[in-house]
């Protein structure tokens, strides 16, 4: 039997790094992103660019995982992932999604909602024939992602006929179930930690010719 768990509801960290007033935030969200996200890889955080993606179905059952941002420019934030992964279906009867970058170090995080897209054919192959060549051969063995599979043997046997299929110096094809998605930002908000659960958190909101910032109740 494991250890019994301390008594969680005990549990809990005092957030006293820094503050964030309205007079710190940069009128352009995406800027404000950029250098908190610069920030926190000057900081050495372990991927900092991880993000849980939220996703909901045609039903509105939700569902939430790990991916790494690929992007983020004007045209939104960008991830890959396989089409018909569980995420992928979500996104095709339900296009729109929420971001959250949660950066513990520095008692910061993030949230971006939006609706989804998926980027160019020309950008996905760009993007994917970057990867490392082994990511790029994963890509093809792990279709369909989030399908049943007896055992990890047989995980195991697909990858080998794949990389005997494309063996070194063979270009590896981009699979058509396979690709990016942006996420069109329409509302950040940013969130810092503060003493005593009094956190600062502000809201930009997307009014179709600028941004409103409102500060949030923490």
């Amino acid at each position: 039997m494991p250890d019994p768990l301390p008594d969680l509801s005990s549990l809990r960290l005092a957030y006293t790094r820094a503050e964030l007033r309205r007079a710190d935030l940069d009128p352009d969200p995406l800027r404000q992103f950029q250098g908190w996200l610069g920030e926190a890889l000057q900081a050495g955080l372990r991927e900092p660019y991880a993000l849980s993606l939220a996703t909901a179905d045609a039903s509105g059952r939700p569902s939430v995982r790990t991916v790494l941002l690929r992007g983020a420019d004007e045209r939104g934030l960008t991830f890959y992932t396989n089409y018909e992964s569980h995420k992928g279906h979500d996104l095709a009867q339900n296009p729109q999604a929420e971001l959250l970058f949660f950066w513990a170090d520095l008692e910061r995080q993030v949230r971006a909602y939006g609706p989804v897209e998926r980027v160019s054919e020309e950008e996905s192959t760009a993007y994917f024939h970057a990867r490392p060549r082994e990511s790029q051969i994963a890509a093809h063995a792990s279709d369909p992602q989030s399908a049943p599979i007896a055992n990890r043997a047989a995980l195991e046997a697909r990858l080998a006929a794949l990389q005997a299929q494309y063996p070194e110096g063979t270009p590896v094809p981009r699979p058509d179930f396979w690709g990016g998605y942006r996420v069109r930002v329409q509302e950040w908000e940013f969130w810092q930690g503060r003493e005593n659960r009094m956190h600062d958190r502000f809201r930009y909101t997307w009014e179709g010719e600028g941004w409103r910032i409102e500060r949030l109740m923490p």
